[in-house]
């Protein structure tokens, strides 16, 4: 019982957690997205749900539907996640990065000195 005790209390467990709700409260945001561009390219095209579309006969509306939806999340999540994110990282991360000052480093900043000063 400790060990599993010991697995739900790790850090990596209770991140995913925390991942996966904040993934499914997005996924809602990014679906009432897509509806919203649908219904726009519906306006342009005449409908939003292009299921019934067989040109030549093939049945090819269901992909078309599915991959224009899959278009506006990949730009949805590119744009609103990753690329502010990246941002973030470049500007706050690079500077944490810099103010870390080791017991190494200043001992060897001091070791140089010391040979430059003979």
């Amino acid at each position: 019982m400790s060990g599993f005790k010991k697995f739900l209390l790790q850090g990596n467990v209770v991140e995913l957690a925390v991942a996966v709700v904040i993934a499914t409260v997005f996924a809602k945001v990014v679906d009432a997205f897509v509806k919203i561009i649908m219904d726009l390219i519906g306006k342009a095209g005449g409908t939003p749900d292009f299921s019934n579309y067989k040109p030549g006969g093939v049945s090819v509306g269901n992909f078309l539907t599915a991959l224009i939806g899959f278009l506006i999340v990949a730009a949805v999540v590119y744009f609103g996640v990753v690329k502010p994110y990246e941002a973030f990282k470049a500007r706050f991360m690079k500077q944490k990065e810099e103010d870390d000052v080791t017991e190494l480093s200043v001992l060897t900043e001091i070791r140089d000195a010391l040979r430059m000063g003979r």
